[in-house]
């Protein structure tokens, strides 16, 4: 279990920004750390990384294998993805063969736009985080901590970063992340914590009666042909996860949410083809209540 106790951070003579900080992690959980702007949740994830150390307190139990996602990955060197996620490996103990198949079929899951050979310097910043949610799973981590992945990350991979949660909470590793929007933080973690003024609250499972309930959208053109205005959908309440499948787009949203978001997918003249309950697991589908245009 990784335990925070009583954890203060100041940098020399400055403010607090973290203050009596206790805080658990156990394994199989998934962790969100909530917050706004500047309340210090980069800086609690950096202490529990332990690339940070705590003004006063003690962090304890940090596994041997910890994956770490910042929330910014600048990479201006010359090499390719694959060249450095294969680098990346050699550190972390693994052969040369064994990181670059790994790193690829990382990046392959990912769909890294220029494939494993693009030059890192050439990336977006979205395909950046892509490699780097990679170079945090290469070694299979016992621990994995993110900050604010899903809102660097190219919208086409939020469901493959859902993926990927479940699969090390289901090999019994714990999972760390910071977000702001209640609908994922409802939707991907079993608990939360709050930091304000400094000061880290436990706010409970969030799962308390079960995984948020989860509603398949698919929309399409109307049968006249017009195409139809693409929304930014993760502005809106609710949306999970947004894809495309051909000229469907495939949201999974909240239940509560689902009513408000077809009302905006029909003002921008989308056509609605099925809507289905959704599998609380972030990639598959449960056709169960299918409703048929």
């Amino acid at each position: 279990m990784l335990h925070c106790k009583a954890v203060c951070k100041r940098y020399g003579g400055g403010r607090w920004i973290l203050t009596d900080v206790d805080m658990e992690v156990s394994a199989g959980e998934v962790v969100a750390v909530v917050g706004t702007n500047g309340s210090g949740k980069s800086t609690l994830l950096k202490i529990l990384v332990g690339l940070s150390q705590p003004t006063s307190g003690k962090v304890s139990g940090r596994p041997p294998t910890i994956g770490y996602v910042p929330d910014r990955f600048t990479a201006h060197e010359r090499i390719s993805a694959i060249s450095y996620l294969t680098h990346m490996g050699r550190i972390r103990g693994m052969s040369t063969s064994a990181a670059r198949a790994r790193g690829g079929h990382l990046l392959d899951r990912l769909a890294l736009v220029g494939g494993p050979t693009a030059s890192l310097r050439t990336l977006s910043k979205g395909n950046a985080q892509k490699v780097a949610l990679a170079q945090a799973l290469l070694v299979r981590p016992d621990l994995l901590v993110l900050d604010e992945p899903w809102s660097g990350l190219d919208a086409s991979a939020h469901g493959v970063l859902g993926e990927f949660i479940d699969e090390v909470a289901a090999r019994r590793g714990a999972v760390v992340f910071t977000d702001h929007r209640e609908a994922i933080t409802g939707t991907h973690a079993t608990g939360a914590y709050a930091i304000t003024d400094g000061r880290v609250v436990w706010r409970g499972g969030t799962h308390a009666e079960g995984p948020a309930p989860v509603v398949e959208l698919v929309l399409t053109v109307p049968a006249d042909g017009a195409v139809p205005a693409e929304p930014d959908w993760y502005s809106l309440p609710g949306v999970v996860n947004a894809a495309r499948r051909g000229q469907d787009t495939i949201l999974r949203v909240t239940r509560e949410h689902s009513d408000a978001v077809l009302m905006t997918a029909l003002q921008h003249r989308w056509s609605v083809d099925a809507v289905a309950r959704a599998a609380h697991d972030h990639g598959s589908r449960t056709d169960a209540g299918s409703v048929a245009r």
